[in-house]
């Protein structure tokens, strides 16, 4: 009998490529803006993966919650005026990304992403990457609830009539792992992104990978 293709969801930031320079930018130009101190680089990279308003929340608890809004749009107009200037960094791919992805369409497997970037944003990246027509379903921040809510992967499974059993969900935080479980989908983890590896096994991950190559095996003993 033959069995119902995978479908593997890739987070972005983190795991398909690496944008800390950027975010780390964007977050100084935002918080100056309202005269606020920056971010240290270790701040930035614990909230990689929230939502806007979500991340603002966590690195400043006690604020109101109208500053988070304003911090979550500034941002945005952060990124758009670093892209305008030609100030934003090349967000390059992580060893083994292209090959990755290549592989397992070849295999059969759906791919997808869920994302903490916008629209706007993923479909930047994925074009100036040319990896766009790996995938068959995008989900972003603009159209649901933060991680670690299912919503994302969730929408993934519906879009492409898959079920959890036949799903993993593959990203490099803990939101990213606490959200497959939610969605009853297989955990799998990066180490090279912005959590520690120790952290995701604690959420949940069956496994931490240290290359893309290991994908396959993870993928074969688990789905």
């Amino acid at each position: 009998m033959t069995r119902d293709p995978l479908l593997v969801v890739f987070d972005c930031d983190g795991t398909l490529v690496d944008s800390q320079n950027n975010i780390v930018q964007a977050l100084a130009l935002c918080f100056g803006k309202h005269g606020l101190e920056a971010p240290c680089v270790r701040t930035c990279r614990r909230i990689v993966g929230l939502s806007l308003v979500e991340a603002m929340q966590a690195i400043l608890p006690e604020a109101d919650p109208e500053l988070h809004i304003a911090l979550a749009h500034d941002y945005k107009m952060a990124f758009r005026e670093l892209r305008n200037t030609g100030a934003l960094e090349h967000e390059p791919l992580f060893a083994g990304t292209r090959e990755v992805l290549e592989a397992l369409e070849a295999r059969g497997s759906m791919l997808g992403v869920a994302t903490g970037k916008s629209d706007r944003g993923l479909q930047l990246c994925l074009e100036h990457h040319n990896i766009q027509n790996h995938f068959v379903t995008l989900q972003t921040a603009d159209r649901h609830p933060s991680k670690p809510h299912p919503s994302m992967l969730q929408t993934c499974m519906v879009e492409t009539n898959s079920m959890p059993e036949r799903t993993a969900m593959v990203g490099d935080t803990v939101y990213d792992i606490k959200m497959a479980v939610a969605a009853r989908a297989l955990p799998v983890g990066v180490a090279w992104g912005y959590h520690e590896p120790e952290e995701l096994l604690a959420a949940g991950a069956v496994a931490v990978i240290e290359r893309y190559e290991d994908l396959h095996d993870i993928l074969e003993r688990h789905l």
